[in-house]
């Protein structure tokens, strides 16, 4: 079952982002993993990257489909979630 998080603003695409200060951390809804079942590949940008509001920053890609990833704002990329990219699924 997809959850809403308090705190989290969601975009049309299945983006979401939390805005703290200067500085924003953006992720994929619940729904669109859940849409999207088992993860095997994720695309994610580099460190120091800039990108404006729309612009695609990653790949998602599952058993079942695969899916660009939207930036909700503009701004330059500050960390990025290694871990992510060795186990996509989380597990």
């Amino acid at each position: 079952m997809s959850k809403i998080e308090a705190g989290l603003l969601y975009t049309k695409e299945d983006e979401w982002i939390k805005v703290d200060g200067d500085e924003a951390t953006v992720g994929v809804s619940d729904h669109a993993q859940d849409a999207l079942s088992d993860i095997v590949y994720l695309e994610l940008p580099d460190v120091g990257d800039a990108f404006g509001m729309g612009d695609t920053f990653g790949v998602v890609e599952s058993v079942k489909a695969a899916a660009d990833l939207y930036m909700p704002v503009s701004g330059e990329v500050t960390a990025v979630n290694e871990d992510l990219i060795d186990t996509p699924n989380g597990q």
